[in-house]
């Protein structure tokens, strides 16, 4: 499995699609996978809901809840959800075409559990681009009032916006940052999101995952914090921000349909890197998503940056909780550990098995590193056994650490700057030992 997909909300339920080759676990023809849940926490695991076709593989792509029937693929009384994804010819590729991917849609009568394609599909050609995929769709109010449906899609080197009054016929009113921003790779999955400020001031962040060129190599995703109107998206300035500054967060999106009393934004990413992806250690799954995260913004020493909680739900896998100091041992596998940091001094914490295998995080001269040179199996790439760091310009005052048997996830200040890796010990972490200036760490389990 690979990137999120589809998500949306409804009755109670999370809806969560995936990039999915059920085959194998190596990439192929990609499915939707499905799952759904109530908590973010707990899922189920439902049928494969989109399958290839004679127009190509199943990409990347967005959800919405039509619920004004704009489509006509429903009924008032029965409204669609339309799904938006990207088909991908492989026979076109194989011919050396350039024009191999375009934008389908699908819907469903029944909550999401069935779906059945749109036999006008496509609904957007390809223009002439050779990477022109991923759409996240929202329902989107202009400056007039009156609603569309806006489209936002990444188009190789940048970003372009399109709109529609039935998520079938789509006009470009406008794109994005073809000399702004990181260019080390193509640009894939973006997302385009309302938020308010600190102060109460109306921004759009704009996501745009780039592989490869991150800040450790490979997958990474970068954001934009700005103003949009009529189709042109305006950034604050050309500062380059990272969501996740760990080597393991791709291809995050948000949510769509969740009822506005719950007045937060909610994002899961993929936890993997291009890099290796395909040749990590595991045989009888490959590739995870990260835990969801809630995003707002922050305002640090003047500068709009992206904050990446821990959603709430997370406190409800807590069955024990204990303090520790110096040096324990880890009760489990799934632990979440939290720290608070009085100071600036350098700090240490170390995890350790009994084969001698470790990593570390740790903060010393104003970066923050997670150092996996010597936690596992690490020979299926070159470029896996590494230390990963983050600038910080800021005071740390806390950590919260979600260890599980084969990732971490480091949220600092509980989320204003976060890094995710993953890890192959050959066998569970056992230990945990804290530097001196760390004298309280809890955890949970």
């Amino acid at each position: 499995m690979n990137d999120p997909n589809g998500m949306f909300y409804l009755d109670g339920e999370y809806h969560l699609f995936y990039q999915y080759y059920p085959d194998s676990t190596v990439w192929g023809p990609m499915h939707w996978g499905h799952a759904v849940s109530r908590d973010l926490t707990h899922w189920e695991h439902l049928n494969v809901a989109l399958e290839p076709d004679s127009l190509g593989y199943i990409f990347s792509g967005s959800a919405v809840v039509d619920s004004m029937n704009s489509s006509g693929l429903g009924t008032e009384e029965t409204p669609p959800i339309v799904a938006i994804f990207t088909y991908h010819d492989p026979k076109k590729e194989k011919s050396g075409t350039v024009e191999i991917e375009s934008q389908g849609i699908a819907f469903s009568l029944d909550k999401g559990r069935t779906w059945e394609k749109y036999s006008g599909n496509p609904v957007l050609p390809n223009p002439g681009a050779r990477d022109f995929r991923d759409p996240k769709v929202q329902l989107f109010q202009g400056k007039d009032g009156e609603e569309f449906w806006l489209m936002t899609l990444a188009v190789s080197d940048h970003i372009e916006f399109y709109s529609s009054e039935n998520l079938k016929d789509w006009e470009k009113i406008g794109e994005f940052g073809k000399r702004i921003g990181a260019h080390g790779g193509v640009w894939e999955c973006p997302d385009l999101i309302p938020m308010k400020t600190p102060s109460g001031e109306l921004k759009y962040v704009l996501l745009v995952s780039i592989n490869p060129g991150g800040p450790q190599k490979g997958s990474a995703t970068q954001y934009f914090i700005g103003d949009f109107e009529d189709g042109v998206f305006t950034p604050d300035d050309t500062m380059i921000r990272w969501m996740d500054y760990g080597p393991d967060h791709y291809a995050g999106v948000t949510w769509s349909n969740i009822p506005t009393d719950q007045e937060r934004v909610v994002l899961i990413g993929w936890m993997s890197n291009w890099l290796y992806a395909q040749e990590v250690p595991t045989k009888t799954w490959r590739s995870a998503m990260t835990i969801p995260r809630s995003l707002s913004l922050i305002d640090i020493k003047g500068t709009l940056l992206l904050k990446s909680e821990p959603v709430a739900e997370l406190s409800q896998l807590r069955k024990s909780s204990d303090e520790i100091e110096g040096q324990s041992a880890l009760p489990s596998v799934a632990t979440e550990l939290t720290v608070d940091i009085d100071n600036e001094k350098p700090f240490l914490i170390h995890f350790r098995n009994e084969l001698g295998e470790q990593f570390r995080f740790t903060r010393e001269n104003g970066l923050l590193s997670i150092d996996r040179t010597n936690a596992g199996i690490s020979d299926f790439d070159p470029d896996f056994a590494d230390i990963h760091s983050a600038p910080m310009s800021w005071p740390a005052k806390n950590l919260r650490i979600f260890l599980d048997a084969h990732s971490v996830e480091v949220f600092v200040n509980q989320g204003e700057l976060v890094m995710t890796s993953t890890l192959f010990p050959n066998s569970p972490w056992k230990e945990v030992i804290l530097s001196e200036n760390l004298k309280m760490l809890n955890y949970s389990h």
